[in-house]
């Protein structure tokens, strides 16, 4: 391999960077580029719908590494920029300053971004997206107390910032189209566990509710529905999903299919170009289908094996997709894939703490949420992950029966 050329990372987020130190972890010399279009250094964004909005965090801690980190590892990072084109034929990166940069290896880690609503008053101030850093300090901002906030969307996005406003004396209204929450991720009867919590915390939240337009002059006033309603509000934040930044890998030819499409090991069409994290569309060979996965987890695992297959690796994609979300005081874990279930199996693992395994129709355990204390959830959740990966077939009286300890289940599945 020419160590002559860069690794180009083109994505400036949390799976981006931690690509590039999992190069030279692996041992590359060369140079390494790390190029992003927002204007810090990478950072993480769990933290942004739930400390920083809270103003228990500044976003500067939420960078992954300081700029002595990347100097001392020989790292190249450019800030607000962008990668405007890639000549797959002559292995070099343009950006938008018209700079050219060779590479040996370029992997995609480009993310996502919020959709948006194109309907009337989409662009009146005080109607917000979070996304990033500055989305973020910005809505901190207008989190004032005895505010009346209108949420568009019941996924998790949305319902951490519901908690986050209401901690701030906030007076929050949920509207979902869907006809409950978090309908791609876990079973309804976890979704409608933490939908009766908001609703016990003063929240209002509706489902099946169809937004006509966003009401206002100079600035929002209202959110009209389309039964002709109107809910008045002084702040508005859209969340109703993200999707993955692929213009770049369309333009230069890759295949795209709800991401960058790349086969299990994250190797795109071109051998010499790789995608990981939220942008990724892969084979998942424990759900015998093809996934693109939005989570912490999922952009800290592909990073690292994104690294090693660019420098001749053969690592495969079999990672156990893990997520979380902190609301109020309660904590919500989730392994695998619980859409995938057709059957689901509760187990009290606290006196107000449950875990949920999802079983698939011929008895595999595909996924489990857990929702309660940390400490009540999360070794279930652990072991879950490890039963999943094993494509166990756990008997559901046996997950149920709390007498039982899950353990007891790997061991079994060892034999």
């Amino acid at each position: 391999m020419n160590l002559d050329k860069a690794m180009v990372i083109v994505g400036g987020g949390q799976c981006g960077a931690r690509a590039a130190h999992a190069l030279r972890l692996n041992g590359w010399g060369g140079p390494i580029t790390l190029i992003g279009k927002e204007r810090r250094l990478p950072y993480e964004r769990p933290p942004l719908s739930k400390g920083v909005l809270l103003g228990e965090w500044d976003a500067s801690q939420c960078e992954i590494y300081g700029e002595a980190f990347y100097r001392e590892q020989g790292i190249d990072v450019i800030v607000d920029s962008a990668v405007v084109a890639i000549d797959r034929q002559k292995q070099f990166a343009r950006l938008g300053d018209g700079r050219s940069i060779a590479y040996s290896r370029l992997l995609l880690a480009t993310g996502a971004a919020p959709r948006t609503l194109a309907v009337s008053g989409h662009d009146l101030p005080g109607i917000h997206v979070l996304r990033t850093d500055v989305d973020a300090n910005e809505i901190a901002r207008e989190l004032l107390p005895g505010r009346r906030i209108v949420v568009i969307g019941a996924g998790f996005i949305g319902l951490e910032v519901a908690a986050a406003a209401v901690r701030k004396g906030c007076s929050l209204t949920v509207v979902e189209a869907a006809p409950r929450a978090l309908m791609r991720a876990v079973p309804a009867c976890v979704s409608d566990l933490i939908v009766n919590m908001h609703r016990a915390m003063g929240v209002e939240v509706r489902f099946d509710v169809q937004l006509r337009r966003f009401v206002g002059d100079s600035r929002i006033s209202g959110v009209e529905l389309a039964d002709g309603e109107t809910v008045p509000c002084d702040l508005a934040i859209v969340g109703v999903g993200v999707q993955p930044c692929v213009d770049l890998a369309a333009a230069c030819g890759l295949p795209v299919d709800n991401g960058v499409v790349t086969d299990v090991t994250l190797r795109t069409a071109d051998p010499a170009i790789f995608a990981a994290g939220d942008v990724c569309s892969f084979e998942h060979p424990l759900f015998n289908r093809r996934v693109r996965l939005e989570c912490w987890k999922n952009a800290e695992d592909q990073a690292r094996m994104a690294a090693s297959n660019m420098l001749g690796g053969d690592e495969e994609s079999r990672f156990v997709p893990w997520f979380w979300s902190d609301q109020y005081d309660i904590t919500i874990q989730i392994a695998g894939l619980p859409s995938l279930g057709s059957t689901t199996i509760v187990r009290e693992t606290g006196a107000t703490s449950r875990v949920f395994f999802a079983l698939s129709s011929d008895g595999v355990l595909v996924g489990a949420s857990g929702i309660g204390t940390t400490g009540e959830i999360a070794k279930d959740i652990r072991i879950a992950q490890d039963l999943i990966a094993k494509q166990a077939r756990p008997s559901p009286a046996t997950l149920a029966d709390r007498t039982v300890k899950l353990r007891s289940l790997l061991v079994a599945e060892a034999q």
